[in-house]
């Protein structure tokens, strides 16, 4: 199975699906790196790995249509069977989600449907985590549709909240847990135990 994954920042996700693919624990392979910022570390995280990375954005192209078919284009080149946001911070033009219906996953920092939907990424979810005064939080892995993070569930997993926790030290938990639980996640998609569509 191909993968491409979609990333805006540090990309650390993305490095635990390109490890997971390495040592066989995911059926796959990363076949292309899209970011839709030109400094992003997952970027240069791609490059390490020797996997293709590419800019994309609308500023740079102009208008989200003309990114799409860019989008489009490399996703084709590559042959790409599914697609991994993996902390990409664009919405996806409908062109795309209509491609690529049931193949495009997204990685989600807390228990949707809580604490999802616009502008809840990030810091910004570990801090309505703690002002709510969960016990519990984790993630969610979602199929993406054309509205922020309420596409068809396909996993979770529970995270403790624990007393003293800041955002911070919250959001590196659930990291770990994040890094690990894609592989696992992964792994049933790649083996076909979660559908495709």
């Amino acid at each position: 199975m191909n993968i491409a994954v979609f990333a805006s920042h540090g990309g650390s996700d993305l490095q635990a699906i390109i490890d997971g693919c390495k040592s066989n624990k995911i059926n796959a392979e990363v076949v292309a790196v899209i970011s839709n910022n030109g400094d992003s570390m997952a970027l240069r995280r791609a490059l390490n790995e020797g996997v293709p990375a590419y800019y994309l954005s609308a500023k740079k192209f102009g208008s989200e249509e003309t990114l799409a078919k860019e989008i489009l284009a490399v996703l084709t080149t590559h042959k790409v069977d599914m697609i991994f946001l993996a902390g990409y911070m664009r919405m996806l033009h409908i062109t795309v989600l209509e491609k690529y219906n049931n193949r495009i996953f997204n990685i989600h920092p807390a228990l949707l449907p809580k604490f999802g939907g616009k502008g809840m990424y990030g810091m910004n979810v570990h801090t309505a985590v703690i002002e709510a005064k969960e016990k519990e939080t984790g993630v969610t892995i979602h199929r993406v549709n054309a509205e922020y993070d309420s596409g068809e569930i396909v996993a979770q997993t529970k995270v403790p909240v624990l007393e003293n926790d800041t955002p911070e030290i919250l959001a590196a938990r659930v990291l770990e847990r994040e890094h690990s639980f894609l592989v696992e996640v992964l792994s049933d998609i790649s083996d076909g135990k979660i559908s495709l569509g």
